[in-house]
């Protein structure tokens, strides 16, 4: 029996770190194991009986070309960022939703997680992040998207969160949310109030529209509306530079 919630993956960046793979394919095209990485989410996606999965594309999106997906085009992409391409397919908020970022690869397992989670807004989180990072000289921990954790819910979210309270914990957001129906229209309300009023600096983008997710989940944070974390346990790994291939076949060999 397939499942309810539908997927967006977000696949519209340019990936100019992983150049020159990405010359003449979008970063979500690059192969690792014989496999694109976005085949490789499908394949996990299909595996869980999620069959509605919609991928956002932008840069070269015309190279992506999976049977039986639907595909939205943020238009905008080279003036945009992550953000903005979710709510390019906002008309998908009609039930459960999981978003995942392109350049992402994970266990099965860790998707049955976000999916039995059962809020309004889960974020996938991994605690023992920093070992992961000694590695990664081209992408360091400095850049890693942070959570700080406080009696079960998130208070922050951004890049770089080195410090917090005796009480807190700090862990690494992984690219993947779990939107409940109640927490699309929530979040969709919020965006569009933003777009016809908000001007100047959004958190730490310089502007709504180049705003992350992290600045919007932050503003729904500040709204005083719940956003949990989702602990995940089981092998991921983010694809952000060439480097980042080795190491992901060194964790998924």
């Amino acid at each position: 029996m397939k499942t309810k919630i539908n997927v967006i993956i977000l696949a519209a960046g340019m990936g100019k770190r992983m150049d020159p793979l990405t010359k003449d394919i979008p970063k979500g095209m690059v192969k690792l194991f014989g496999k694109s990485l976005l085949e490789m989410q499908i394949d996990i996606f299909k595996q869980y009986d999620i069959s509605d999965i919609t991928i956002v594309t932008g840069y070269l999106g015309e190279k992506i070309t999976f049977p039986d997906i639907n595909y939205i085009k943020n238009k905008n992409y080279s003036l945009t960022n992550i953000n903005e391409s979710l709510f390019c397919a906002k008309e998908k908020f009609q039930t459960e939703s999981l978003i995942s970022y392109s350049d992402i690869i994970f266990e099965k397992k860790i998707i049955k997680q976000l999916a039995d989670f059962k809020g309004d807004i889960g974020v996938g989180v991994r605690l023992n992040w920093k070992p992961c990072y000694k590695e990664r000289t081209l992408h360091t921990a400095s850049e890693a998207e942070n959570v700080v954790i406080e009696n079960n819910k998130i208070v922050k979210i951004q890049k770089n969160i080195s410090k917090c309270e005796k009480h807190q914990i700090i862990g690494e957001f992984i690219g993947l949310i779990k939107l409940s129906k109640n927490a699309s229209d929530i979040l969709t309300q919020k965006y569009l109030e933003l777009k016809k009023s908000h001007k100047g600096k959004f958190h730490n983008a310089t502007s709504l529209k180049q705003a992350y997710i992290t600045d919007m989940l932050q503003e729904i944070i500040d709204s005083n509306y719940l956003v949990e974390p989702v602990i995940i346990e089981g092998k991921w790994c983010e694809i952000d530079t060439i480097q980042d291939i080795e190491y992901a076949k060194q964790i998924f060999k």
